[in-house]
């Protein structure tokens, strides 16, 4: 199922991330992928919110330590894989007890270990348009997704 929403401000993309934070659930894997300030680390701000994270504000990209971990209602496991230098960077960090554990994932430049991403996840791809709204498709697989991409989209109210 695919789905796009417009956004054009940061409170709105933070609003969206509330919501889907909301609906995402431990065992969760969402992979962020485009521009550069396109909005993916506003959006994951309000993901963290919606899990229950104290401050999601608080939440700033993992640039050069690569992943920070958040404590909410279930834990969240924040990468950003811009740097990683190979892919023994990944094995290194034990990848694979963050995508198939306890927590939620969230990986910015996602698109950069595609080949590493479970079979079943959210893929948000963020774009900004020539007048600076941001474009945002999800790409949901698996049954699951589908599910939250049609109960996001059911929640979803238009913007202005």
């Amino acid at each position: 199922m695919q789905y796009e929403i417009l956004s054009a401000s940061a409170e709105h993309t933070r609003a969206i991330g509330v919501q889907l934070g909301r609906l995402l659930r431990a065992g969760d894997v969402v992979a962020f992928s485009g521009d550069l300030g396109a909005g993916k680390t506003c959006c994951i701000q309000g993901i963290a919110s919606g899990l229950g994270i104290a401050d999601g504000l608080t939440v700033t990209s993992p640039t050069y330590t690569l992943i920070h971990e958040y404590q909410g209602n279930v834990p969240m496991y924040h990468f950003d894989v811009y740097r990683l230098v190979n892919d023994d960077d990944l094995y290194d960090l034990g990848y694979e007890e963050y995508f198939y554990g306890t927590g939620v994932t969230l990986i910015e430049w996602a698109d950069r270990i595609q080949s590493f991403l479970p079979d079943d996840h959210l893929a948000l791809a963020f774009h900004v348009q020539d007048d600076g709204v941001r474009t945002i498709q999800f790409q949901a697989t698996g049954t699951r997704w589908e599910d939250v991409a049609q109960a996001f989209a059911h929640e979803q109210t238009p913007r202005s």
